[in-house]
C-alpha cells in the first residue's frame, strides 16, 4: 500500500432499486424488495472504490468479514444512498462501518472488512486450487 487511508476516509453509492436487485421469491403477494446479499454487493463497490488511491499498481482489496443488519425492506423502484467510512486501518486489513438509507429510513447498518493483496500472489493461489479442483 502507498498509503493506508486514514480513519474517518468516506465512499458512497447511490442506486435505484431495480429488478436485479430484488428478492427472486416475489411471488404470491409477497413485495419485490431490495435483497441483502444485492445490497451487500452494491456496499462493496464505494469501499472498493475508497480504497483505490491508498493502493500501488499491483494491488486490490477483497472481501473478508461482513456483519450487516437489514431491516427494513425497501421496494422496487426507490432510491437507496449507501455510505462507507473507514474506521481501522491495520496491516493490510482495513475496517469500514457501512449504512445503507432509503427516503424514510436508515434500511441497513453493520461492518464490512476487506484485506489488501497482491494481483500475482492472488492469482498463482487461485490457478492452484483450480488445478486441483479438475
Amino acid at each position: 500500500m502507498k498509503s493506508r487511508p486514514p480513519t474517518g476516509t468516506l465512499g458512497e453509492i447511490h442506486f435505484v432499486v431495480s429488478a436485479e436487485h430484488v428478492i427472486d421469491f416475489a411471488t404470491e403477494g409477497m413485495p419485490a424488495v431490495l435483497s441483502t446479499p444485492r445490497l451487500i454487493g452494491v456496499i462493496e463497490r464505494p469501499v472498493r472504490e475508497t480504497l483505490y488511491p491508498f493502493l500501488d499498481p499491483d494491488e486490490r482489496t477483497v472481501g473478508l468479514e461482513i456483519d450487516l443488519r437489514h431491516f427494513a425492506p425497501t421496494p422496487l423502484g426507490a432510491p437507496v444512498t449507501c455510505t462507507t467510512r473507514v474506521i481501522q486501518a491495520e496491516g493490510a486489513q482495513i475496517t469500514f462501518q457501512v449504512e445503507a438509507r432509503d427516503a424514510y429510513e436508515l434500511i441497513a447498518r453493520g461492518l464490512h472488512k476487506r484485506a489488501v493483496i497482491r494481483v500475482a500472489s492472488f492469482s498463482r493461489r487461485v490457478a492452484g486450487k483450480a488445478a486441483i479442483s479438475v
